[in-house]
């Protein structure tokens, strides 16, 4: 998806400013701070809550099917993309619960109200969002994806959720450029 950008500008500004801007926000640390709260409020012990919670969150929400979907559903009230993506992450949520544990499964709380609010969105602004945005924020998305399985993989520690901004930022800077 991130090759798929029609300017590459934007994607590495978005990813610069979208990082500023989380780290000055600390999102990481807000959503570890709200994923622990759960853990006790559920009374789990499960070391890998937090990070099964956030990993499944990151990687179901910066798919540009994430996007697209919630757009293509409050545009057109076509939820087909959704339906697609729901089995996909299905999928997926199987294998990351296996390694990573319940936390995967409230994974579905915050991804729920990140897909309600584009799809609310895009229901009120869809018709004047042009398919350059959509691509760019898809693009910007991509390589949040590389950047997760990065993390993912042990690689390097990331803190991908820090990076979530750049995909408003790519929206804004599809726009102006």
């Amino acid at each position: 998806m991130a090759i798929e950008t029609q300017n590459f500008l934007i994607l590495i500004l978005s990813v610069v400013l979208g990082a500023i801007t989380g780290e000055l926000l600390d999102i990481d640390r807000w959503l570890s701070q709200l994923s622990e709260g759960l853990k006790s409020r559920i009374g789990s012990s499960e070391k890998r809550f937090t990070e099964g919670l956030m990993t499944a969150f990151l990687l179901f929400c910066t798919g540009s099917m994430t996007i697209i979907g919630g757009i293509r559903e409050g545009m057109t009230g076509d939820a087909s993309l959704y339906y697609i993506k729901s089995l996909m992450d299905g999928v997926s949520s199987i294998a990351l619960a296996s390694a990573m544990g319940i936390g995967v499964l409230f994974s579905a709380i915050p991804l729920l109200i990140l897909q309600a609010g584009i799809t609310l969105s895009a229901s009120f602004f869809g018709e004047i969002v042009p398919t350059d945005v959509i691509t760019e924020i898809s693009a910007v998305g991509g390589l949040l994806i590389v950047g997760l399985g990065i993390e993912i993989l042990e690689l390097r520690k990331m803190k991908i959720a820090n990076y979530l901004p750049a995909l408003v930022f790519a929206g804004i800077l599809a726009v102006l450029i």
